[in-house]
């Protein structure tokens, strides 16, 4: 028996959908001021080396903590909402995996 997922109803879904968009804009606004941070105090001990260099530690920061949030924002939202507890992830016996099948036979 297949157990419904709380995300199959549209007012959790509705819920869980917008509580990840605002914990994406938080994440947003805090990579933004990481990333000028960071800019800033590059450009502080280093002066200006190349605007290349720059691009490069911006998009590589950017990326980084934008992926991981995200990802890590998909767990909390499939943990938060019980979308977790409703996956049947049972794994066949070892019994039932190296027992010969039916049509297996000669």
């Amino acid at each position: 028996m297949v157990k419904k997922s709380p995300l199959d109803d549209p007012e959790n879904a509705a819920h869980a959908w917008a509580r990840y968009r605002k914990i994406m804009k938080l994440l947003l606004t805090v990579t933004v001021i990481t990333v000028l941070l960071a800019i800033g105090i590059l450009y502080a001990f280093n002066g200006m080396i190349s605007v290349h260099f720059y691009i490069a530690v911006a998009l590589g920061i950017s990326f980084t903590m934008l992926l991981a949030g995200g990802l890590m924002g998909l767990a909390f939202l499939s943990a938060g909402t019980g979308h977790d507890e409703s996956v049947d992830n049972r794994l066949p016996s070892s019994d039932e995996l190296w027992a010969p099948k039916d049509d297996d036979k000669p």
